[in-house]
């Protein structure tokens, strides 16, 4: 079990404040109200979805209020248990689950039953066409499920912008156009080449431009392969 600390759930860029809903607002209302010993829920969609960023900011809200938060993916080694108390039981990327790792959710479900436990999971599709052990996916699909879309360009530009304030960069429209014609509208993705994006121009001392952004890119690839 990988118990989080709070100070690794609240990064700024993954909590409900600087979570922009665009159309998974429903979701979003439905977890700001989510109680101990409430039906498990599944959050499902593609990469880029937002589902991982409403799972640490659920967690940041429960430990916040004084609940334990136990969290568990294709990452987390077994074996998993089941925390003391009543908690929240996080599971994430459920697709992505091994034959071993599918058991012990399950598991983890049979034995949080009826004593108090919240469990919410993520997967890239709906219960029903999730490729896991059958008894895992009955539980998956017993509560409310919501699918999760991507956020549209008008929004994304907003939540780059965010970002690119909150580390007080000047991203202007040239940059930002370019990021969101040239590389894939995936939000997790963007967000992380701009921290890279960040740091290199820290490290050359120059302002965020086009430039400066396909001179990254260059460095990266004779880095990956130093044969170039």
């Amino acid at each position: 079990m990988r118990q989080l600390p709070l100070a690794l759930l609240a990064p700024p860029a993954h909590s409900f404040d600087n979570f922009l809903p665009g159309a998974n607002a429903e979701a979003l209302a439905y977890l700001l109200g989510l109680l101990p010993a409430d039906p498990p829920v599944l959050l499902w969609g593609p990469a880029g979805s937002g589902k991982t960023h409403l799972l640490q900011a659920l967690a940041e809200r429960w430990q916040a209020a004084g609940q334990r938060v136990a969290w568990y993916d294709a990452d987390t080694p077994l074996p998993w248990e089941l925390p003391a108390h009543e908690s929240l039981l996080l599971l994430d990327d459920c697709q992505r689950f091994d034959a071993g790792q599918q058991h012990a959710a399950f598991a983890l479900f049979v034995q949080s039953a009826g004593q108090g436990y919240t469990v919410v999971a993520t997967a890239d599709a709906p219960a029903v066409d999730l490729a896991v052990r059958e008894d895992l996916r009955t539980r998956l699909g017993w509560g409310p499920s919501f699918q999760l879309t991507p956020l549209g360009e008008t929004e994304m530009r907003a939540a780059l912008r965010r970002e690119a304030d909150r580390r007080g960069l000047l991203l202007g429209d040239e940059v930002l156009s370019y990021l969101l014609t040239r590389f894939e509208r995936n939000l997790k993705g963007l967000m992380a080449l701009l921290e890279r994006l960040d740091e290199f121009a820290l490290a050359n001392k120059r302002a965020l431009t086009v430039p400066l952004l396909k001179a990254m890119l260059a460095d990266e690839k004779i880095d990956s392969d130093p044969t170039l």
